[in-house]
């Protein structure tokens, strides 16, 4: 935050032991990625350090509450614990969008001025994911 990298955000992975497998703040700016959130970041790295997608039984700490793609990947990583500082209002009323993401999904997608979403090409689709599925490929 302080070298201007990215918000005031820091997160942190800790294991099943204890030991704590990875520390990151925001890097958005510096990074130029959108994606590199404090949770993000904190959560790649530990995967890596782990050599694995799954990190069952880590926790994760974070300085507020998680945005919809980190809550996301969380998720999907398998963490089931999250401790946070600051709500998503506390957020908000810096300026940050994390309020205002969680109001779009809770109106289903419907506010097209925000973001316009279409379904296309889904029989196309649907033929990769039977693929996917007839190669019995590892499920995550």
């Amino acid at each position: 935050m302080n070298d201007d990298q990215g918000g005031p955000f820091g997160a942190a992975v800790i294991d099943e032991a204890g030991h704590v497998l990875s520390i990151s703040s925001n890097s958005v700016l510096g990074d130029k990625d959108p994606t590199a959130h404090a949770e993000m970041n904190a959560i790649r790295e530990a995967a890596l350090k782990k050599e694995t997608h799954d990190l069952s039984g880590c926790i994760l700490f974070t300085t507020a509450y998680p945005c919809a793609m980190c809550l996301g990947a969380t998720i999907w990583s398998n963490i089931k614990t999250i401790y946070y500082g600051c709500r998503p209002e506390d957020a908000d009323a810096i300026g940050f969008r994390d309020n205002f993401i969680y109001e779009f999904i809770e109106g289903g997608r419907q506010d097209e001025s925000i973001l316009k979403i279409r379904e296309r090409n889904r029989e196309d689709c649907l033929e990769l994911f039977d693929e996917y599925k007839r190669k019995n490929k590892q499920l995550y």
